[in-house]
């Protein structure tokens, strides 16, 4: 891969002005940034400082809380702080859309400081329903943040700082969860004190994340004359109805909110999966949710280098795979473990190699989340209308809260039957294979972008010159040489979106490729002497997709090469472009010839996985051309002077 997009340098975007870094890390020191990062890095970890003290606190000391059950009490701590989220997560996506963000963001964190000083209070007084009402007023804190949060990084960040934003967010989001987990650990596990420690930590918190929103820059509201409809049944119901407008969207909605509810499922189990699978203490708890939330945000980080910048959607396959994978091999390690006659504290239990499995497949199936989440943030963010994105985020926030509950649900039923925890972690990922089969199904984009992701990086080391060209938005007609069988899957991996490819129609008899090219929306063409209705139906797709704003790629030789040179340019582009004109990029593949998926006589299979021996290819992109310009012999002429002597 091109490491040279991921250098730490700087850029002025010609739409904003400001200067933009090209690491993700340099965001870190820019305000467009970092102050919302650390309000939300506060508020995520003063989240879980209080929710995993409560917890801790009514599962191993559930004497000092009057009708507790320990047994349930995590779960139900979770469908709490979910509630909020159904009932007023319409309302603050029109108030996010409606009003500044930055003023929204100190708001909320100046509730936050209200809703601790009620939490400090029952720790102090041991009371759980006062622990419990502060439960759900922080879920209303995190209701009205959640739209605000999410629809303020695209407001600030280019396209090409989607994914990386997202990818800090979320492993600042963790990373926040394991600090907050080890302090409330800790605090709860003070004897004499530890009330009193909990009570400071989420006050303090508090008070710090209201400092940080201060600094966070003025974020124009998206829509300031939009009526807010205060009804969230109703509001609830128009949500929804906004988000399936864009298909892809809804159903990267519906994505997220599973993962919330896998994550939620594993999350909420970690404190009985200690006590009665692992026979440890609260201790070690914090050693499992910090190989959770260290695991997470490494595959938050890596999807920027994995995605090249670009919102990836070929990564959630990946990351759904990983996740069952590992969630499997966590119920099988799980049973290998022999109870113990007391429980064990850290020392003891990482001394045991079994122990070190669990840990291995919490990580793993952790980062392969990571893989998941990001471009599906990132994807949502960047194909939603901006006037309607804080609803948008609203609708993903309700679905989220109902997968959740359901989670919650879910555990205690089967807990209720003597369902024991690894039970529970393997019913998770057999249900998790069957909504990735059924998402994948309805939009194949997913895992036709993993299966090119997945063939191309195996085998090519591939480098990318001036790929911005590729519109990110409208209608374009792409043409390339044509070199190998696999040409289309190449530009198809590193494109910024979609592609309807013009391919000849004997591809779609092979099984996997024709089922591949089916439903990636290819269309099939045929010379006039042998079909000319599908010429026609050719001419007039292209046409249709182009009228929907789509990019078009066509291989204007109509032939694979079999020398390596180029084939001279039909005319097949003309009769495309005077259905309607549209501007044409160029593009040349540089480096399949000779490879096996060519017509080189002596083709070699190009050498997969190990990185300094895989083949070198190289895609580059021309500066987009005018329709009236774009003759066959003058497009010939630039796709050749980009190709270069390199064939």
């Amino acid at each position: 891969m091109n490491d040279k997009p991921l250098r730490a340098s700087t850029r002025t975007s010609p739409t904003s002005g400001v200067s933009h870094t090209e690491s993700q890390f340099g965001l870190l020191r820019e305000r467009r940034f970092a102050p919302f990062f650390w309000t939300q890095f506060l508020s995520a970890m003063n989240d879980n400082v209080f929710k995993v003290g409560f917890t801790s606190l009514v599962t191993f000391q559930a004497a000092r809380f009057a009708g507790v059950d320990p047994k349930t009490a995590a779960f139900l701590i979770s469908a709490i702080f979910i509630v909020p989220f159904v009932l007023f997560s319409a309302t603050s996506g029109q108030i996010a859309d409606k009003y500044d963000k930055a003023v929204l963001a100190r708001l909320v964190k100046s509730f936050e400081i209200v809703v601790m000083l009620v939490g400090g209070a029952g720790f102090m007084l041991h009371s759980a329903p006062l622990l419990y009402a502060c439960t759900f007023l922080m879920g209303v804190h995190s209701t009205v943040f959640g739209p605000v949060k999410y629809a303020y990084l695209p407001q600030h960040l280019d396209s090409h700082e989607l994914v990386g934003g997202n990818g800090l967010v979320e492993m600042g989001t963790f990373v926040a969860i394991l600090i907050g987990t080890i302090i409330g650990g800790a605090a709860a596990g003070a004897s004499e004190h530890g009330a009193m420690l909990l009570a400071l930590a989420c006050i303090g918190f508090a008070i710090a994340g209201r400092v940080a929103s201060a600094f966070v820059p003025k974020s124009e509201a998206s829509q300031p004359d939009l009526r807010i409809n205060w009804n969230p049944v109703s509001e609830t119901w128009r949500n929804l109805k906004l988000a399936k407008q864009d298909r892809t969207v809804f159903l990267s909605l519906l994505g997220i909110s599973w993962l919330w509810f896998v994550g939620a499922t594993f999350l909420t189990s970690f404190f009985n999966f200690a006590k009665d699978v692992l026979s440890a203490n609260p201790d070690v708890v914090t050693v499992l949710l910090a190989t959770f939330s260290i695991g997470i945000g490494t595959g938050s980080l890596l999807c920027e280098r994995l995605s090249k910048r670009r919102v990836e959607i070929g990564l959630v396959p990946l990351g759904s795979i990983g996740i069952s994978v590992f969630a499997i091999d966590l119920f099988f390690a799980s049973h290998r473990i022999a109870p113990a006659g007391h429980l064990l504290d850290v020392g003891e239990f990482l001394v045991a190699l079994p122990h070190w499995r669990i840990l291995a497949d919490l990580f793993l199936l952790a980062m392969f989340g990571g893989f998941y989440s990001v471009p599906l943030y990132a994807l949502i963010q960047a194909r939603s209308q901006p006037t309607h994105r804080a609803r948008i985020i609203a609708a993903n926030n309700i679905l989220n809260s109902f997968f959740m509950i359901v989670s919650a649900l879910m555990a205690l039923a089967l807990t209720s039957y003597g369902v024991g925890i690894p039970g529970l972690f393997l019913t998770t990922a057999l249900l998790n294979v069957v909504v990735a089969v059924y998402i994948y199904s309805l939009v194949p984009e997913f895992l036709l972008r993993f299966i090119a992701w997945i063939l191309v990086h195996t085998f090519y080391r591939i480098r990318l010159v001036d790929a911005g060209r590729i519109p990110s938005h409208g209608a374009a007609v792409l043409v390339c040489n044509h070199v190998s069988f696999v040409d289309a899957v190449v530009i198809m991996a590193e494109s910024p979106r979609p592609i309807r490819f013009v391919m000849d129609h004997r591809i779609f008899r092979t099984p996997f490729v024709g089922w591949m090219f089916r439903h990636a929306k290819a269309i099939p063409i045929a010379p006039a002497h042998e079909d000319a209705d599908m010429l026609e139906r050719a001419y007039a797709a292209c046409a249709r997709s182009l009228d929907e704003g789509d990019l078009v790629c066509i291989f204007p030789e109509g032939k694979l090469t079999r020398t390596g040179d180029i084939n001279p340019f039909r005319h097949g582009i003309s009769e495309i472009l005077r259905r309607h004109p549209a501007p044409v990029v160029p593009m040349a593949l540089r480096g399949l010839w000779g490879s096996v998926f060519s017509r080189h006589e002596d083709a070699q299979w190009p050498r997969p996985i190990k990185r300094g021996a895989m083949t070198r290819l190289t895609l580059a992109v021309g500066e987009p051309i005018a329709p009236e310009d774009a003759t066959p012999a003058h497009l010939q002429d630039a796709v050749s002077a980009l190709r270069g002597a390199r064939r």
